[in-house]
């Protein structure tokens, strides 16, 4: 059986480091140790590290820190997925202002990602979002992709 090609988006990595909320730091870092495990093979994007990098230098450091331990590969923010997140915020799925999380959708799709995980539930983790982004996909030929938080991925919760 193959492992998931999961797509993680920058609010994963933040959710391990930041102890606000201590129930979804513990879920993400369960999902870190699952990965270790060898569970799930996991990718992140140079737009991942784009938003990373805006953090602050301590925060940044911590951040970075999760990102090697993790080891991900990378993907990057081709035209093919500007394209596609383009598509999505003119059909109103993603309002313009948050291109970034079209992006985020998009480079999974556009690299055959089987999951996107996401903490972000205003714009990604959503009902409305799922579904217009399944349409689009579908219109435009590509495969349709899974959108979870850590929460429905993580075996031993």
């Amino acid at each position: 059986m193959h492992k998931l090609k999961i797509y993680l988006d920058t609010t994963i990595i933040s959710h391990a480091v930041d102890a606000r909320n201590p129930e979804t730091q513990r879920l993400t870092i369960k999902f870190f140790e699952e990965t270790k495990a060898g569970k799930y093979e996991v990718f992140i994007s140079d737009l991942v590290m784009a938003e990373i990098n805006k953090a602050d230098s301590v925060t940044r450091q911590k951040l970075i820190e999760q990102v090697k331990n993790l080891d991900p590969e990378g993907l990057d923010l081709s035209e093919e997925a500007r394209a596609l997140a383009g598509r999505y915020i003119e059909q109103g799925i993603i309002p313009e202002k948050y291109k970034d999380d079209a992006q985020h959708i998009a480079i999974a799709v556009v690299n055959e990602m089987n999951m996107i995980l996401s903490w972000n539930f205003e714009h990604i983790v959503k009902a409305k979002t799922i579904r217009e982004v399944t349409a689009i996909n579908i219109l435009m030929g590509y495969k349709t992709i899974e959108i979870y938080s850590p929460l429905e991925v993580v075996e031993d919760v």
